[in-house]
């Protein structure tokens, strides 16, 4: 439950926008693994349904992330997820980047980079994916090429995202900030503590949003 200790972390679009987007890429990762897989093929059938899932489903994930830029609080955390820091480097480098020696701000550099991966893997998946659903675009030798980057972006993206949840499963506060949009004080100093002395100082200083 929240308190006076809390923080403001994420706004609700963000949090809005992190849960279509989760939802929309589970969906496209079960689809084609059923479409991959024959045993699961075979197992659930209806491939023209699946398939038509999959492809829409797909086509959505970078609209949910347009939406989300009417939100200016979304805007500013893009920002912040494009500027790689010096601290940042230093994150990277460091064995001990989990002790909270190093002071980060509100995204880590794991964080940032997970974000560009999975924006660069979903605009590819996107690109090669039109070619695929609409084959009379291009010659047949760029659709067969569209097939094999499409499939191992798809791979790859896949595993990043159970990489993800993997990590996010191992902090509960971390997951209660996507969830409500509020982290614990403690949890921000010995996380993200720039960060945490950045909102602190700006709500003693100028008050609370």
């Amino acid at each position: 439950m929240a308190d006076s200790t809390d923080l403001d972390r994420f706004a609700l679009a963000e949090r809005l926008v992190h849960r279509s987007f989760a939802v929309l890429m589970i969906v496209c990762i079960v689809t084609a693994a059923i479409l991959y897989n024959g045993a699961l093929m075979m197992a659930v059938g209806h491939r023209h349904v699946v398939e038509t899932i999959h492809v829409w489903c797909g086509f959505a994930l970078p609209v949910v992330l347009l939406l989300g830029a009417v939100s200016k609080a979304y805007r500013a955390d893009l920002g912040l997820l494009n500027r790689f820091t010096r601290t940042d480097w230093r994150w990277l480098r460091s064995r001990g980047r989990r002790t909270g020696r190093i002071p980060v701000g509100k995204f880590n550099a794991g964080q940032k980079i997970n974000s560009w991966l999975v924006a660069g893997s979903t605009g590819v998946l996107l690109g090669t994916g039109v070619l695929l659903y609409w084959p009379d675009l291009v010659r047949l030798s760029w659709r067969a090429g569209a097939t094999f980057v499409h499939d191992w972006f798809a791979l790859g993206l896949g595993l990043l995202v159970i990489g993800h949840i993997t990590y996010a499963m191992r902090d509960p506060e971390a997951r209660r900030g996507m969830r409500t949009g509020r982290v614990s004080r403690n949890w921000a100093r010995a996380e993200h503590e720039a960060w945490a002395d950045e909102v602190t100082t700006r709500s003693t200083g100028t008050g609370s949003r």
